[in-house]
């Protein structure tokens, strides 16, 4: 994942919800109720963990029983001091008193909330990238110290394994073709971080790699759950049994769901945004142009999947006159540079959804030499009668124009393709013609079309006129 390039814009649920739901995290909520319930009495050794004649009380303040009490007890007492939720007054006493975050969980603002939550998230990732305990008993050499070098354990690289994992997946929720707020099977998460991409089939090694982290992930979704990044269904224990022993329960191997599923939280969904934002990428969500100009809207929103770029456009138009936020998206519209056919094409998408409130502001760019054709287009699809026709360069400007943008907003798809091949098909002496056209991106265009087109004997035309056109504008 490259930090210079956005990646695709999340839809974040309100703060508010975010903030009732940071609150009500099974590991949030115990730090809370701890950091409340330690008073003058209550020591902690040196590293700032509850002593241990001590964790049975804690965990009977937290309504716990069982044999994993006093255990999640130690784990919601180390998240409300890394939180800020308590804090240690006195090292060398062991004494402590409750910190200053642990007021902002009620009457701090839905924001204040949510960064108390974040650093409690810090923590707890912290945690997950830690051997578990048997890995780190079978290290400990007879003086009782662990032997990192029988870990085969490197801090750096599974915190960067977690957090590779972790960029996958905040990744597939936000892509427009990916499964959205459904689950990912956990091997083909597993997958995703080990398998080269140029890989067609896997080899025993690799696949083993894969199990290998299927069952590191398993034990990380469990840690992280709790502190509700994450929704988890783990890896059914009846697959973890020795070769030699016989199934607990039935088992179908068509049921994929066994293998652990994984979904991103809308909790989570902020929490990685953030974190992302934080290591420096560009993590965009929708409405965050909402407030901006037209030209930010066009352009921030060139790269947006359709639902994603709909969506931020009527969040922006519903803060704006609609006359004149037409006239604003117009006059954004306009320019020769490489951006500039997708922000018309997304400027008449924008349009589309003001509808005849509009139509004043479209007729007034009939002239111009950058919008007409837009705005032909436009009051046609308005049902217009008295729409001026176009003259033959326009109608050739304004199909290389469609073509740029559709280029810039698609890539070589599928669809594009069709564009192509059914243009190549109406007009048959498209590409005699084509080359002329004062656009900048003619050249391009016509070059695209000749990677594209199926017919080896249209698609030459179009890279000889791609030719010609650059030998026009002396490129």
């Amino acid at each position: 994942m490259s930090d210079s390039s956005p990646l695709p814009p999340v839809r974040l649920h309100p703060e508010a919800e975010l903030a009732r739901d940071a609150l009500s995290t099974p590991l949030l909520s115990r730090a809370a109720l701890l950091a409340r319930w330690a008073g003058p009495g209550t020591r902690v050794d040196a590293g700032g963990a509850l002593v241990e004649e001590q964790l049975a009380e804690a965990a009977e303040a937290l309504g716990l029983t069982g044999e994993d009490a006093a255990a999640y007890a130690s784990e919601a007492w180390r998240v409300a001091v890394d939180a800020g939720l308590v804090e240690v007054v006195d090292e060398e006493a062991g004494t402590v008193t409750a910190g200053e975050d642990l007021a902002l969980l009620t009457g701090g603002a839905p924001h204040d909330v949510l960064a108390v939550w974040l650093a409690a998230l810090e923590a707890v990732l912290a945690e997950a990238a830690v051997p578990d305990l048997e890995d780190l008993m079978e290290a400990m050499d007879e003086g009782g110290q662990v032997d990192f070098s029988k870990l085969d354990w490197n801090p750096e690289a599974e915190a960067e394994f977690l957090d590779g994992v972790l960029g996958n997946l905040y990744l597939l929720t936000a892509s427009e073709d990916g499964p959205g707020e459904g689950p990912v099977p956990l091997p083909a998460l597993a997958a995703s971080m080990i398998i080269p991409g140029d890989m067609d089939e896997p080899t025993n090694d690799v696949l083993e790699q894969v199990s290998d982290a299927m069952m590191r992930l398993d034990d990380q979704f469990r840690l992280l759950e709790p502190i509700g990044i994450v929704a988890y269904r783990p890896v059914d224990e009846a697959l973890m049994t020795d070769p030699g022993e016989e199934p607990t329960a039935s088992l179908d191997d068509t049921d994929v769901s066994r293998y652990g599923m994984v979904r991103l939280t809308p909790l989570g969904l902020y929490g990685l945004r953030a974190r992302l934002q934080e290591a420096g990428f560009d993590a965009p969500a929708v409405g965050d142009l909402a407030d901006k100009g037209a030209d930010a809207l066009l352009d921030g929103s060139a790269g947006y999947g359709s639902r994603a770029a709909l969506a931020e456009t009527e969040l922006w138009l519903a803060r704006r006159d609609p006359l004149a936020a037409a006239q604003e998206l117009l006059a954004a519209a306009r320019g020769s540079d490489p951006g500039a056919p997708l922000r018309r094409l997304r400027c008449q998408q924008a349009l589309s959804l003001v509808g005849e409130q509009a139509e004043p502001a479209v007729r007034e760019v009939l002239d111009d030499p950058e919008l007409g054709g837009l705005a032909r287009v436009w009051l046609s699809e308005l049902g217009a009668t008295d729409v001026p026709a176009p003259s033959e360069d326009l109608v050739f400007w304004l199909t290389v124009d469609t073509l740029a943008a559709q280029l810039a907003a698609e890539g070589n798809s599928e669809e594009l393709q069709a564009l192509v091949e059914g243009l190549a098909q109406q007009h048959g002496g498209f590409f005699a013609a084509a080359w002329r056209v004062d656009h900048p991106a003619t050249a391009d265009v016509l070059e695209a079309m000749g990677r594209l087109h199926p017919d080896k004997r249209i698609a030459k035309e179009a890279r000889k006129a791609a030719f010609k056109a650059r030998s026009q504008h002396g490129g």
